[in-house]
This record gives structure tokens, C-alpha cells and sequence, in this order.
């Protein structure tokens, strides 16, 4: 008997190339493992199966007719045409269709450039249309929330009524109508007002449905990408930041099975407008004699604040959207010294999204809060207590939410403020003695650690303004000058440090983190501990 319990796999051929997949898969899927993309509208990976569109037909040999390849499984010995005479006439008859009705708003569309509508008629579809009489007519709806709706554009593919329906629970689109009078329909009295309901922004393939935020304010071809973590709360969700003319514009999700799948939530969505804001600190300061803070150089900086830290009992409140890099450098200051490692975090209500398991927008409003616990830092509640001979270095935390009279009034009777973030809280300004400027985590590269354990890198976006610098580089080169720390020079030497130095992150290394991250070594024990604290 056999111990073989994987799947049974079933090998195939498609554009004359073998493919051996698992019994069950569908044709299309089957496709992508062997680096042929057939064309479709209706299919979604995330999305239950319509084959409405009738885009993906293929010819399978044996078989009496075209089959759509998003509902056939694969068989043992089948061999498939995608580019063939036969399918590719199907597909083009498919597009004439489609584009009847369709106007010619490619010119001030928001999705030109990155229509698949786009993409398909100008590989497969006809040069000139045969279509003389007037196309069909209907005003743009605003769908509530962040969504518009310009029924003129819609395909019909449906992806926008199985998400809300399927996925999210909330079945507020319908197909209304039939035949050429056929649209998408917003059920009396609601809106799309659901914390996933952007999604279908992301999923619609033409420009039918479209994100008010994001309207007129850049074209697809003028937006630089780079891929990220959302900071809007503790799960983690894998982003794309696009960027115009070093300003972010818009944030998408980034599929990964084990986080997020392909979606992300509206609070992580719509919230970047921070990333971009006008009082950043992009220049190192210290307080001179009369008592001004003066602007310096980054090493007379560097120098001063080793300084004033130099044999003091040293705190670190730092904020836990900080990268690990950062925190881990931090604590290396607040270890050596005796002192104590805080955060702050703020709560909200959770969201989960009903059809993807374990997918929520989470309490904790923080991407890195289950770093900071695991690197020995502890959520600050009240008060800190801060002997009057005491210093304290502030890494980012902007002391602007939920910042009581209490806590502010501990930091300023500390002997010596040194800050290191991307704006001077007005609140303690008079009593930093030295800061230095940061880059925000759209500015740099790091890692953040989600609610279950898993570690994941984040990329440069943007530059940083002025001479702020990352993070990890200046704890970095303030560690070198307290004799904590040999000279890190890269972020993924930072971060292999900090794997060697604390259990959790054996065995973690930056090079093999790759895009999808990695699990600490105490994952599933943190993860119950999560779980627990979150529902």
C-alpha cells in the first residue's frame, strides 16, 4: 500500500507544453504553471466559478466543441489548443460583442492602461468594428462608499456580484435586467458602504467600476510601484504603493495565500494621506545653548545624542508601526542601559471578511505590535515611571493619538529627550534635545511581524525629504557610537543580527524572507495568544 497521501496529479499538454497538476484543477490554473495566460473576464482565482464571460474557450482535443477552460478540470492525456484558429475566432466573436455597446473612453478612463478590455482586443481582436448603429446609454451611479459606477463600460462579468455575494457576505449587487438593457444593480437603500466592499474596484477588468478617491488622479503608465505592508492594523495585508511624482497615490492589495489572499480592507485602503503630509522633520536638530534647537550636520547629531545617552538609564518608547530593524536597534540601546521598552497602540472595531478564513481588519490598529511584544517591548497603558536622572528615546511615536496629560508631563521630566521620527510632536518640542529626522516605511526597506507570526518585508516606495534617513540607519549608527553594535551598513544585516540575537527569529535570514515572509519560530503559540486577544 502506498504512503503517497498528496494529491493525485494528472499530467497534461497545453500549447504543446506538459503540464502535471493536481486532479481537480481547472484548465486555466492548469495554463498559468506552464507560463500560458488564457484570456479571460469572469474568472477570478478568489471568486467562485461563473464562466459567463465565454472569454477563456478553448479547444480540447476529443471534445465536440470549445470548452471555457475556468470550468473544465483537467484530465490525464488531454491536450490543449489556446492559440489555435478555432479558439482564437471564438474569442475574437467574443470581443466584437462585448465592444458593441462599449464606448470609446480609453482617452479618460481611469483604467486605461491597465484594462484587460484593452489588452484583449488589441491582441485578438478585430481591427475595425462592423457596428454602425447608436450604443446604448446609461448615467454614472455612485455605489456609496468609495465606489462609482459607469454602467456604459460594464461587461458583465459579474465579479463585483459574487464578491459582494460570496465573499463578503453582503449581497447588495445583483444583475438587473436582461439582454442589451442587462446592469448592475445596487439593492434599495444600501450602499456600498461594507469595510471590503473596494474590492470590487481592484476585481472589475474594465473601467466600470472605479474608485472615487482615485479618480483623475493619475494614469497607470505614470505610477511607480513597489511592494509593502498595510499599517492599518495587525494582519498584515500585502500591498502594492503606487506612487505619482514621489506623492502616494493609491494602495492596492498583493495577493498572498496566507495573509490576505487578494484583498484588502478600506481603512488600509483609503489610509495614506498621512505618508504624504507637509511637516516632516527632514533636517537633524540640536538644542544649542540658548536653548533653540539648531539645525546640524547628521554626524554632529549623531554624536550629540550618543552623548546625552551616554551612562543614563535609557527608555525606549517607540511606535509599533517602527520596522523590527528599528525596534531591535532601540532595544539594544534600552537593554544595555537597564531601562524599559513601551508602545502605544490604538483599537478599533474588527471586520472580518466572511469568505476568506482568518482574514479581518484586526482591533490592534498597528502592523507591528506582535514585533515589538516579541523583541521585549510592552504595551504603555498609563503612565511610565521615568527617574528624574532618566532618559528616554522616542522612535517614532508621534504622540498624537490617545497621548494623556500624564504621559506627557512623565517624558518631559526625563533628564534628556532624544527623538527620532518623522514629525517633532509639539507637545514635548521645548524639551527634545536632539532630533533626527526619519523616513517613514514607504521611504525605506524593513520588515514588520502580523498577528500570526509572520515576518515580511516591505520595500522603498518614495524618497524621503530633506536628509531624513531610515530608520535602521540612524539606530544604527547611534548603537555604533554607543559601542552596542558593529557597523551595520544594509538593512538584511540589521535584520540577521536581530534573528541571531532573540529565539523567536532563529533561523529567519533576509535573503530567504522573499515577498511571501516567513513564520517566527514560536508562530502557532503566538498566533493562539493572538486569536485569543482578538475576538
Amino acid at each position: 500500500m502506498s504512503d503517497n497521501t498528496g494529491p493525485k496529479m494528472v499530467t497534461l499538454t497545453i500549447e504543446g507544453r506538459t503540464a502535471v497538476v493536481p486532479e481537480g484543477t481547472s484548465i486555466i490554473e492548469a495554463a498559468k504553471t506552464v507560463g500560458v495566460l488564457i484570456p479571460h473576464y469572469c474568472y477570478h482565482p478568489g471568486l467562485p466559478v461563473a464562466g459567463v464571460c465565454r472569454m477563456c474557450l478553448v479547444d480540447v482535443e476529443k471534445f465536440p466543441k470549445l470548452a471555457p477552460a475556468c470550468a473544465t478540470t483537467v484530465m490525464e492525456g488531454q491536450v490543449v489548443h489556446v492559440h489555435n484558429e478555432k479558439a482564437r475566432t471564438a474569442r475574437t466573436g467574443v470581443l466584437e460583442f462585448l465592444l458593441i455597446n462599449h464606448p470609446l473612453d480609453c482617452p479618460v478612463c481611469d483604467q486605461a492602461g491597465e484594462c484587460e478590455l484593452q489588452d484583449y482586443t488589441f491582441q485578438e481582436g478585430r481591427a475595425e468594428s462592423r457596428y454602425e448603429e447608436p450604443k446604448r446609454f446609461n448615467p454614472v451611479e455612485d455605489f456609496g462608499g468609495d465606489v462609482m459606477y459607469v454602467p456604459n463600460r460594464c461587461i458583465l462579468c459579474t465579479r463585483c456580484v459574487r464578491f459582494m455575494t460570496e465573499v463578503a457576505d453582503d449581497p447588495v449587487l445583483n444583475v438587473s435586467e436582461r439582454g442589451d438593457r442587462a446592469f448592475i444593480g445596487k439593492a434599495p437603500g444600501h450602499d456600498l458602504t461594507n469595510e471590503w466592499a473596494g474590492n470590487v474596484v481592484d476585481l472589475c477588468p474594465v473601467g466600470a467600476l472605479l474608485s472615487k478617491d482615485f479618480l483623475n488622479k493619475a494614469r497607470a503608465w505614470e505610477l511607480d510601484r513597489s511592494a509593502s505592508i498595510c499599517t492599518g492594523c495587525s494582519q498584515g495585508c500585502n500591498i502594492t504603493v503606487e506612487t505619482r511624482d514621489n506623492t502616494v497615490v493609491r494602495l492596492k492589495p498583493r495577493s498572498n495565500d496566507d495573509v490576505n489572499l487578494y484583498f484588502m480592507c478600506e481603512t488600509g485602503r483609503l489610509d495614506y494621506r498621512w505618508i504624504n503630509r507637509r511637516d516632516r522633520l527632514d533636517q537633524p536638530q540640536v538644542r544649542s545653548p540658548d536653548g533653540a534647537l539648531r539645525v546640524m550636520d547628521w554626524e554632529v547629531a549623531l554624536d550629540a545624542a550618543a552623548d546625552a545617552l551616554r551612562g543614563r538609564r535609557v527608555h525606549v518608547l517607540a511606535s509599533p508601526n517602527a520596522s523590527n530593524e528599528a525596534l531591535f536597534l532601540a532595544e539594544r540601546v534600552r537593554e544595555a542601559s537597564g531601562g524599559q521598552g513601551w508602545y502605544r497602540v490604538s483599537y478599533g472595531h474588527e471586520a472580518p471578511l466572511p469568505g476568506v478564513p482568518d482574514l479581518s481588519l484586526r482591533a490592534e490598529r498597528a502592523a507591528n505590535g506582535t514585533g515589538a511584544r516579541l523583541l521585549g517591548y510592552h504595551e504603555l497603558t498609563g503612565a511610565p515611571t521615568i527617574g528624574a536622572d532618566d532618559a528616554v528615546l522616542i522612535v517614532d511615536d508621534t504622540l498624537e493619538q490617545h497621548a494623556t496629560d500624564a504621559l506627557l508631563q512623565a517624558l518631559r521630566a526625563a533628564a534628556v529627550l532624544v527623538h527620532a521620527g518623522t514629525t517633532l510632536p509639539t507637545a514635548i518640542a521645548d524639551r527634545v534635545h536632539v532630533t533626527l529626522p526619519l523616513a517613514n516605511h514607504t521611504e525605506e526597506e524593513g520588515t514588520f511581524t502580523n498577528l500570526r507570526g509572520r515576518v515580511q518585508r516591505f520595500l522603498q516606495s518614495r524618497t524621503a525629504p530633506g536628509l531624513a534617513r531610515p530608520s535602521w540607519y540612524v539606530l544604527a549608527d547611534l548603537t555604533e557610537r554607543l559601542g552596542l553594535t558593529a557597523s551595520l551598513a544594509q538593512p538584511a544585516q540589521v535584520f540577521d543580527a536581530l534573528a541571531a540575537a532573540h529565539a523567536p527569529f532563529a533561523g529567519l535570514r533576509h535573503a530567504t524572507l522573499g515577498l511571501r515572509g516567513r513564520l517566527v519560530a514560536n508562530a502557532a503559540e503566538f498566533a493562539e495568544a493572538n486569536a485569543g486577544a482578538t475576538t
